[in-house]
């Protein structure tokens, strides 16, 4: 059973429960007890610190522009291909994954990542099941845009140019 507007039934709640188990491993691992984060030493701070804001920018990019388009208060009537929707399908789970993983590679805390990994397992799961909805309520028009928009990545373009921008 779907929850509003095709949502996953425990999509919001294992979000919230995601972030707080996540925050708690990683404060705990790389500032307390600093049991997996022994290849710090071995990646300079800076790196690390490149690697964090390289990684909330694009997650800021990616969700500031999936809310853009997906405003939570209305249901949208057709397929959304637009703003970071053009290139991925799922930009907002994209854009927390990249929140975790960004932070759990600053300090490089393999537990966090480690963690990371399950919540990505998580993600895809709720993503799976919220473009079984969309394909049973949009049909042809969204797989021609499953086709076109990565889940998790960009699909690379043909030379062909759709819609005349770039």
């Amino acid at each position: 059973m779907a929850g509003k507007g095709g949502e996953h039934p425990w999509g919001d709640a294992g979000q919230l429960v995601f972030l707080g188990l996540f925050l708690v491993v990683w404060v705990g691992d790389s500032f307390v007890l600093r049991r997996t984060t022994f290849l710090a030493g071995h990646v300079p701070l800076p790196v690390r610190l490149l690697v964090l804001v390289l990684a909330l920018a694009a997650a800021t990019l990616l969700v500031r522009s999936g809310h853009t388009v997906v405003d939570h208060g209305h249901e949208s009537e057709g397929v959304v291909s637009s703003g970071a929707f053009r290139y991925v399908r799922h930009p907002l789970y994209l854009g927390s994954v990249l929140f975790y993983l960004g932070l759990a590679l600053s300090t490089a805390s393999l537990a966090a990542l480690a963690l990371t990994s399950v919540i990505f397992a998580f993600y895809d799961h709720i993503a799976t099941f919220e473009e079984r909805w969309l394909e049973a309520r949009h049909g042809e028009a969204y797989r021609a845009y499953r086709s076109r928009a990565g889940k998790w990545w960009p699909r690379r373009r043909s030379g062909s140019r759709e819609g005349g921008g770039s």
